[in-house]
């Protein structure tokens, strides 16, 4: 199993973040922008795999996120519909894009565009005005490891017997985090495993890819402009998701969100 202490240190600085956020009401949700995000989640996967969700894990995975977030059917339908070319729609391109924040901090921007040069753009623009650096492609990539990640209720569920079956359902880590076990994969094997999990009568809560970094870097000091920049780039219509290397002391976080 991971070492919790690396665990939580990974994490740490990513669930505080979220909940200041939802403290000061800007969760992606209240703001209207979580359901277009996943409906091009989506609109991709079913553009890449196709739109029978039975055959394409990415869709069913995107599916089920967009189902855990009281997606309206007839929206799913659409999004699918678009992303397998039976309605005429945008058509988007993954782009990422990577930069540095204050103390070096390193931020890693996942983008689904149908306009590269704007989102660029935007992006570049929101490093400037909040004391960031747009860096190029492979600039801190290679702090952060892609993984998936694999969330499921742990009611009822013995941790041995579940470590053990997940390992031999191709799981390569197990960490449980309160009432959740948190399941990692090799990015290659995300979509078999979730297929795996599925097939053995595990009901998934969330199954996403991710990125975790390798080291982190302490950002107490500028925890306010540094958690402004994220928000900003989070704020960005094209922005997917943001990731970045860092973590701020409790005693801090408290202060912020008062």
């Amino acid at each position: 199993m991971r070492s919790p202490q690396i665990f939580g240190g990974i994490m740490a600085g990513h669930s505080k973040w979220s909940q200041i956020k939802r403290k000061k009401g800007v969760a992606d949700a209240k703001r209207g922008k979580l359901f277009t995000r996943v409906a091009r989640e989506i609109i991709i996967a079913a553009r890449e795999g196709g739109g029978d969700i039975n055959s394409n894990a990415r869709l069913r995975t995107a599916v089920q996120t967009a189902r855990g977030v009281n997606m309206p059917k007839d929206n799913i339908d659409k999004a699918i519909k678009k992303g397998a070319g039976e309605n005429d729609g945008i058509i988007y391109e993954e782009i990422v894009y990577e930069g540095y924040g204050h103390n070096g901090v390193a931020i890693i921007v996942e983008t689904m565009t149908d306009n590269r040069n704007r989102t660029v753009a935007e992006i570049r623009h929101i490093f400037s005005k909040h004391g960031g650096n747009l860096g190029e492609n492979g600039a801190v990539s290679w702090n952060f490891e892609q993984k998936g990640t694999i969330e499921i209720k742990s009611q009822d569920i013995d941790e041995d017997d579940f470590i053990l079956q997940a390992l031999d359902l191709g799981a390569d880590d197990v960490e449980k985090s309160d009432d959740t076990y948190i399941v990692y994969t090799a990015l290659t094997d995300f979509y078999k495993v979730v297929t795996a999990f599925e097939e053995n009568g595990f009901h998934i809560e969330k199954a996403e890819l991710t990125r975790l970094p390798k080291n982190i870097i302490n950002a107490d000091n500028v925890a306010e402009k540094l958690l402004k920049l994220l928000d900003k780039l989070e704020d960005l219509d094209d922005v997917q998701k943001v990731y970045a290397n860092f973590e701020i002391s409790d005693e801090v976080l408290s202060k912020l969100s008062e």
